[in-house]
């Protein structure tokens, strides 16, 4: 027997993968910016410390002042909405079941990580645009449109490689581990990864190994491109690309849902 279109409607089934992804990702990215500790690690933190180097002699940042300030912390930016808020996020997620139970769901579990990418893409945008703001109010100049498309590029890339790093490390371990362990890896990268403190200004072994580390490939790829607006080292871009290669082909190994 047959029926006429239109006899069953709402007509059940999955909806457009588009359409599933665009959900996922509206809903991280307001969860992420509605909590409250969220917004302290990905904004004011960010905020304050751009506030700091620009105006206060307190850490040895080159000239002009507030454009390598904006630099290095756009990285740190990343490295906070990317790694440590992806990280903890995704361990308390797999603790409450949340996982698990959007896997049983017509969610795939592709869409899934690509909808915690484009939230993460979605905050990094928001933290710009804040932090571009602020810097123009500390008397930041521009920098050139090449510098600018540079600038994107390394952004994108270091929330890709980022980001990989936060699900690597968010899904294979216990959300209290996460927690402990991220806020830490935070804190190391800001006062000793090429951040708060340019590879130049470390110790001599030191600042060989974190030359090799994606926090400081990003600080300087972006001085390149904010300060100077000229093309990045090769290098920085390599080593992001390593970085991300590596942590998301282990990620789809590790990541558990429970």
């Amino acid at each position: 027997m047959t029926f006429p279109p239109g006899t069953f409607t709402p007509a059940p089934g999955r909806g457009g993968l588009l359409r599933m992804l665009w959900a996922q990702a509206r809903t991280e990215a307001v969860l992420t910016l509605r909590n409250g500790e969220q917004v302290l690690l990905t904004v004011l933190i960010p905020l304050a410390l751009l506030v700091a180097l620009a105006k206060m002699s307190v850490l040895p940042v080159p000239e002009p002042r507030v454009g390598s300030a904006v630099a290095r912390v756009l990285a740190l930016a990343v490295i906070s909405s990317a790694f440590t808020g992806q990280a903890i996020a995704l361990g308390f997620d797999r603790r409450y079941g949340v996982l698990k139970r959007l896997a049983a769901t017509a969610l795939p579990r592709w869409l899934l990580v690509a909808g915690r990418v484009a939230a993460a893409f979605a905050v990094v945008a928001v933290q710009v645009v804040l932090l571009a703001g602020a810097a123009l109010l500390l008397g930041w100049d521009l920098p050139t449109p090449a510098g600018a498309l540079w600038a994107v590029l390394l952004l994108v890339l270091g929330t890709l490689a980022f980001g990989a790093l936060g699900v690597l490390l968010g899904g294979a371990l216990r959300a209290e581990v996460v927690l402990a362990l991220a806020n830490i890896v935070w804190v190391v990268l800001l006062l000793v990864g090429g951040v708060a403190l340019g590879v130049a200004d470390l110790p001599g072994w030191l600042s060989s190994v974190v030359g090799l580390l994606p926090s400081a490939a990003l600080a300087e790829g972006l001085h390149a491109a904010v300060v100077d607006g000229s093309a990045p080292a090769l290098r920085h871009v390599l080593v992001l690309l390593g970085w991300g290669v590596a942590a998301a082909a282990l990620a789809t190994r590790t990541t558990r849902l429970d």
